[in-house]
Order: C-alpha cells, then sequence, then structure tokens
C-alpha cells in the first residue's frame, strides 16, 4: 500500500457556504502535514541530548503528585524517593559530562557505590510511576548533563547508534540514570540493559527504574517486581523495590473517552488546526515499518496534533509493536490524536492482548485514549 494522506478537503465541503460556516479556510498554509512524508534522520548526540523527561513530565515534581487518599503507598513512595532523591548529592561518579565523554574526552574514574544504588517503581497502568520517575530526576542534585531519563526502548536504540563500550563510557560519569517501561518481555535486550547497568552501578551510578505489572496479574503483589528483579540477576541487590497501588490516573473520575468522530469531523479539524498532521491509517501503518523507532520522536517534530482516518485493527505483532512506540512518543509530546473508525481499545487483537506483549498494547490504548479525549476540542471548536 502506497502512503498517502487522508481524503483532501475538497471531498469533505461541498460549498463555500459550507467552508465559511466551518470556518476552514482552503488556502495553501492551511494544508496539513503528512507523518506519511517524513523520514527523518537523528544523529547520535541527539539521542544523548534527548535522554531527559519528555515535554508532558518537563514541569512535574513531588508536590506536583496527587496522591489518591485511598492508596497510602502512594505518598509513601513520594516520602521514600524524596529521600533517595537528597541522597544522590556530590561529585559525579566519573568526574566528567556525558557529553564530554561523548565525543572522546575524559575517562571515568570508578567509584564504590555506597548504600542502595536503585529503586524499583512496581505498579499497574496509569499510578503515575512516570511522574514520580520524572519527579526524582528533577529534584536529583546534579547537573541535567549528569542526568539521564528515557525508556528502555530509548536506552537500547542509544546503544544501536553509539555501541555499547560508547554508552557506558557516556554514561558512567552521570549520577543518575533513570529507566522508565522496563520490558520483561525481550529477553534479549533485557541481558543487553542489564550487562550496561553492572557497569553503570561498578561506576556508582545511581539507577531508578518502571515497568508495569502485567494486567492479568494486578493485585497478586509484586509480581513485576519478582520478575525484574530476576531478570536484571546480580544487580538486584542494588534495587530496593517501591510498590505504587492505584487505579489507572488518566481515566480516573473522568467521561468516557469519545467515539471516533466521522472522516469528514476529522479532515476539516485537520484543515483548520495549525501544525495538524492528516494520515490514512493503513499508509502511515506502512511507513513506520520504513522508519526506526528510534526517530519517531523526531517524526513528530513540530505536530500540535495528529489527525487520522480509516483506523483498522492492526494486522500483526510487529506493526503493533511499533505503533506502541508512536503512541509513547506522541503521548510524552502531548500530541492530541483525533480519529475516525474504530475505537482505540479495539486496535489489537484477542491473541495480541492475551499475549506476550499484552502490557504494552494496554499502555498504548491507555495512552492514545487519554490523547483522543484531548483532541475533543479540535472538532468541538
Amino acid at each position: 500500500m502506497s502512503c498517502s494522506v487522508a481524503r483532501p478537503l475538497d471531498s469533505v465541503i461541498v460549498s463555500s457556504s459550507s467552508a465559511a460556516v466551518s470556518g476552514i479556510s482552503r488556502i495553501p498554509e492551511a494544508v496539513p502535514l503528512s507523518l506519511c512524508t517524513r523520514e527523518p534522520h537523528v544523529p547520535a548526540d541527539r539521542l544523548v541530548a534527548e535522554m531527559v523527561p519528555p515535554p508532558r513530565f518537563d514541569s512535574v515534581r513531588f508536590d506536583t503528585y496527587v496522591p489518591d487518599p485511598n492508596q497510602p503507598s502512594q505518598t509513601e513512595a513520594v516520602r521514600v524517593l524524596s529521600g533517595f532523591a537528597a541522597g544522590l548529592g556530590g561529585a559525579p561518579a566519573g568526574g566528567t559530562s556525558g557529553k564530554r565523554r561523548l565525543f572522546g574526552f575524559g575517562r571515568p574514574q570508578k567509584k564504590t557505590p555506597a548504600g542502595p544504588r536503585g529503586v524499583y517503581l512496581d505498579g499497574g497502568y496509569g499510578v503515575g510511576k512516570t511522574h514520580l520517575l520524572a519527579s526524582l530526576w528533577h529534584a536529583a542534585p546534579a547537573e541535567p548533563d549528569l542526568k539521564a531519563f528515557g525508556t528502555f526502548v530509548e536506552l537500547t536504540n542509544l546503544v544501536g547508534a553509539l555501541g555499547f563500550q560508547k554508552t557506558v563510557q557516556t554514561l558512567s560519569g552521570h549520577r543518575l540514570v533513570c529507566i522508565d517501561e522496563f520490558e520483561l518481555d525481550d529477553p534479549g535486550d533485557t541481558v543487553l540493559v542489564s550487562t550496561l547497568l553492572g557497569k553503570l552501578v561498578d561506576a556508582g551510578v545511581a539507577l531508578a527504574a518502571t515497568s508495569n505489572t502485567l494486567p492479568g496479574k494486578l493485585g497478586e503483589g509484586r509480581f513485576a517486581a519478582a520478575d525484574f528483579l530476576r531478570e536484571i540477576q546480580g544487580l538486584s541487590a542494588h534495587f530496593r523495590a517501591l510498590r505504587i497501588d492505584g487505579e489507572d490516573y488518566r481515566h480516573r473520575g473522568l467521561p468516557e473517552a469519545p467515539a471516533p468522530y466521522s472522516d469528514e469531523q476529522v479532515t476539516k479539524a485537520a484543515y483548520a488546526t495549525e501544525g495538524a498532521s492528516l494520515d490514512e491509517f493503513p499508509p502511515l501503518l506502512d511507513h513506520l515499518a520504513r522508519v526506526h523507532p528510534s526517530r519517531y520522536g523526531a517524526l513528530t517534530d513540530g505536530l500540535k496534533a495528529v489527525c487520522l482516518t480509516d483506523v483498522q485493527p492492526v494486522p500483526d505483532q510487529s506493526t503493533a509493536l511499533r505503533l506502541v512506540v508512536l503512541a509513547d512518543r506522541l503521548y510524552d509530546r502531548e500530541v492530541p490524536v483525533l480519529a475516525s473508525g474504530l475505537p482505540f481499545d479495539k486496535l489489537f487483537s484477542e491473541e495480541m492482548l492475551n499475549g506476550g506483549y499484552r502490557k504494552k498494547y494496554f499502555r498504548a490504548i491507555s495512552r492514545l485514549t487519554a490523547l483522543a479525549r484531548d483532541a475533543k476540542d479540535l472538532v468541538e471548536h
């Protein structure tokens, strides 16, 4: 299937009077962007520079986290993590900034870690683990280039771009490395990252990580924590598992997500919204196969909204996993998603939702639902 944008505006506006009523102009500047036409190149130094909390979590702090009063573990998590951050003061482990090490200057000096060097946030979807992890990054007393924050996928992409030894050299002088959404379902990458973390612990780097409890295991104690500690093998002694209970805050006390809109509504909104993209869903999925997932963040650069027509079930697992990464990048950047076709909770088959990658798919559904709710104003206003 060739890559194409959604139906042009002329196919959904039948008269000049209807265009005037809708407030949509057909001037060239109003033509939406298309994700399908973007093939970004991302240099390695950008991957390093972008290892900071994403825009959605740029301003979060411990005091902006709102614990559920019915979940005391959330209040306890704030207390423990605040203390953990306070204990990270002092000179950087290697005495040289990550930026300088990336370009070959300086040599990290090995430092013997004192006390627990890691904390693992264990909990289900939407209990605020990423908020807390980003708050820890912000609270850690070190310059930004001595702290790293990224998802598990972004960390493996960094290793792919720099090579293992250069990644160790780049990160080993940091005070703190935060890893969001640690993937327990990819044995190869888990071993790779576990080995990397071992090198960083030896260099005196503090670690923090999150991972989602599998949907079928919610309420069964510390399943995810046990899995995490087993997978990182010899590093388990360096981590304190911190359980965070609660329901998905993205949907706590909110109305149900809006139903999909019509092709006409989505297309009109795309033309009326500066910085919006407009694409048909099936060709977009094809395009994602031609762009490495490490570039999906750059794929969304400058977008104010993503408009999709003809949303259909995702055809296979490889495609589904690429869509999960795109959903994460859109959520991180707070880009609303307006769509026609099937609702987002119908994207993945029952087989996918019951398989080994189900926690990724549930996370994607949760995040896309939140972004769909954010997109309501694009139609209503």
